[in-house]
């Protein structure tokens, strides 16, 4: 007889809760599978402290296959439930699809960035879900910094160093508080001009911070934060979000070039697509954790409305804490209805909440105690260690160096502004680029243009596509370069005859005949793959990218003066001209690799000349006069002209 085959739906508090729990109460008497995005369990309250530098970002995840041996990992994010064929369809990280089989489901999904109907804030801010989007907040706001040091203008200055905090609930207090005590490092230590100090403004429509907290610990983190120079505005939010800043309810604008959304989280959109019955966009399950009317399917987490006992009528809220012991108590009636153990509903208490301020201080009610300070601060650290997995050492580790020595405040570069959209189904993952023809926001079919999964397949093929142009126009660059030598060869028979001609211009002047010569070095720096950094005006693209040289083939790095954008196809820079109508892709061929004219005679003919600072816009079809060629042997004096030409200088 096989065994029982469990699959759990996400790894977050809830999901691996259930997975750990499971795999000591089954012992090898079912077969689970853990279906999650990443390899790893994200331990998400020390995220703020990950874009503050305090923590590394390993120090905040556990892996998976490490701690959970008996538990089956398969990696990739699951697009549809079929509950009649009890399979589940998932899309791996490379692309590629597959449908696992169950006998007993856990959905515990867990939740995305809540998205508002503003204007603009999908376009200009970043939310603050994901491990992703705090390695980039990181840099963005060290960007910052080192960007306003740097400026001329006192209003780019104030700009750059005001950073705008949306949302004052935990995880926004959390980071406005983190962030001010970073940044005010950075300047401690390298002064910005006229005495300017960074500014974080934290905003919230509620009458005041951690509105769903007690009140006690609002008072505390309320006078902390302002204490340290966070303006605070309650009753205030955004109205729209521009380019240059952020317009407020208040009708004031405040220029800023960082906004970072924490305004609340919503269900995974994969719970909305079961159309089983829903509590604002939560599923409906009973005290045991089960879908009513499906006895086989079980929910925990954010994903779940669970009904509160402790408070009839009410759902338990959305936190960390009764996803945690939700977990356990899902695991344990998953394994109720196999015969392994007694089942029984999820009742909890109320054990306190802890914020993490930032140094010593934070805000901390165990069991209703209320504290603050310094105490407050060494709680709230011991809960999180005592409540971790994993990295225990590590973590302790981390804090102490911390506290001895001065923080590091650095660019990676490891994630751009594109890769963490705000109105992403997938917050803990990197947004790849999508490749032309790949866009398209909203819902889409199963693998389709509109669905995380059908975006990333689109941006597979399109890598695919190039790749296999890449190689095609190496071959016919070889075959021309084999093509120049011989004709390079024939030429060095005539370069006496034409010798005193040469000796009369003066040099480096380009002259008709000089044509081979200027052309020998042209396959070399029209080639589509880059050399060195700065070679042929080609700027880096990042790790693990192919920079092709066509404006739609590959999205640039926004700028640091640019506001963060949805990925989509590449838009031209803006120091560009225009595309022509034979860059439009109108009636001719789409966006791709820079192809080379089919001309012998001079494959350089059709590039524009360099601009001032020395770059040379790579761009089909292009027209305009032809640059000088290299300088040959034959420009030097009289007793070098009969020297071949140097390797470097073809």
């Amino acid at each position: 007889m096989s065994r029982p085959r469990i699959v759990i739906v996400g790894a977050g508090f809830a999901g691996y809760r259930a997975a750990r729990e499971l795999s000591r109460a089954a012992r090898d008497k079912a077969e689970i599978t853990l279906l999650n995005p990443t390899d790893h369990f994200l331990y998400l309250p020390l995220l703020p402290q990950v874009a503050a530098g305090i923590l590394e970002p390993r120090r905040v995840t556990v892996s998976l296959s490490g701690t959970l041996p008996r538990v089956r990992l398969v990696l990739g994010e699951a697009d549809r439930v079929d509950l009649d064929a009890r399979t589940v369809r998932y899309t791996d990280p490379e692309g590629g699809g597959g449908t696992l089989e169950y006998d007993r489901l856990v959905l515990a999904a867990g939740s995305v960035n809540k998205l508002l109907p503003v204007p603009g804030v999908a376009e200009h801010a970043h939310g603050f879900r994901g491990l992703p989007e705090a390695l980039y907040l990181r840099d963005h706001v060290t960007r910052q910094v080192e960007l306003a040091a740097g400026s001329d203008d006192p209003r780019s200055r104030a700009a750059r160093c005001t950073f705008v905090v949306v949302g004052a609930g935990y995880t926004g207090t959390e980071v406005a508080a983190h962030g001010q005590a970073f940044t005010d490092a950075q300047v401690r230590r390298h002064p910005l001009r006229e005495g300017l100090r960074p500014r974080w403004i934290l905003l919230d429509v509620a009458p005041r911070v951690l509105p769903e907290l007690d009140e006690r610990l609002s008072r505390t983190a309320d006078r902390v934060l302002r204490r340290r120079g966070v303006d605070v505005r309650m009753g205030t939010s955004v109205k729209e979000a521009t380019h240059g800043g952020v317009l407020l309810t208040d009708g004031e604008y405040v220029e800023t070039r960082t906004l970072v959304w924490c305004v609340g989280v919503r269900p995974d959109p994969l719970v909305a697509s079961l159309e089983l019955p829903l509590e604002r966009g939560r599923l409906l399950v009973d005290p045991y954790l089960r879908v009513p009317g499906r006895p086989e399917v079980f929910a925990c987490g954010d994903a779940a409305a669970v009904p509160d006992l402790e408070k009839p009528g009410e759902y338990t809220p959305m936190t960390a804490q009764h996803a945690w012991r939700q977990g356990k108590v899902c695991a344990r009636n998953v394994a109720a209805s196999l015969g392994a153990a007694r089942r029984q509903a999820y009742r909890h208490r109320d054990m306190g909440f802890v914020v993490d301020l930032g140094g010593a201080q934070a805000a901390a009610n165990p069991f209703g105690v209320p504290l603050s300070g310094p105490l407050a601060g060494a709680v709230t650290r011991g809960y999180h260690l005592a409540a971790m997995p994993g990295n225990r050492v590590r973590v302790a580790a981390d804090w102490f160096l911390d506290a001895v020595l001065p923080r590091q405040a650095v660019q990676l570069g490891l994630v751009r502004s594109w890769a963490v959209p705000l109105d992403t189904d997938a917050p803990e993952l990197v947004r790849r680029p999508q490749g032309p023809g790949g866009g398209g926001g909203g819902s889409g079919g199963e693998g389709g243009a509109g669905t995380e999964a059908g975006r990333r397949t689109v941006s597979e093929n399109t890598e695919n596509t190039e790749n296999t142009e890449n190689i095609e126009h190496a071959q016919h660059t070889n075959a021309e370069h084999a093509q120049h030598t011989e004709h390079t060869k024939n030429a060095e028979h005539a370069e006496s005859a034409a010798n005193a001609s040469r000796r009369s211009r003066p040099l480096g002047a380009v002259v008709e005949s000089d044509a081979e010569w200027s052309g020998v070095a042209g396959p070399f720096l029209d080639a589509e793959t880059p050399g060195p950094v700065g070679s042929a005006g080609i700027e880096p693209s990042g790790p693990a990218e192919t920079v092709t040289g066509a404006e739609d083939s590959s999205p640039a790095e926004p700028r640091a003066d640019r506001p963060p954008r949805r990925p989509g196809p590449a838009e031209p820079r803006a120091d560009r001209e225009p595309p022509g109508p034979a860059d439009s892709g109108a009636g001719g061929e789409p966006p791709g690799p820079v192809r080379r004219p089919d001309t012998a005679a001079d494959p350089r003919a059709d590039r524009e000349p360099p601009g001032p600072a020395g770059q040379a816009e790579a761009g089909p079809h292009r027209t305009g006069p032809e640059p000088p060629g290299p300088v040959k042997a034959s420009d030097l004096p009289d007793d070098r002209f009969l020297e071949p030409p140097a390797e470097g200088e073809r």
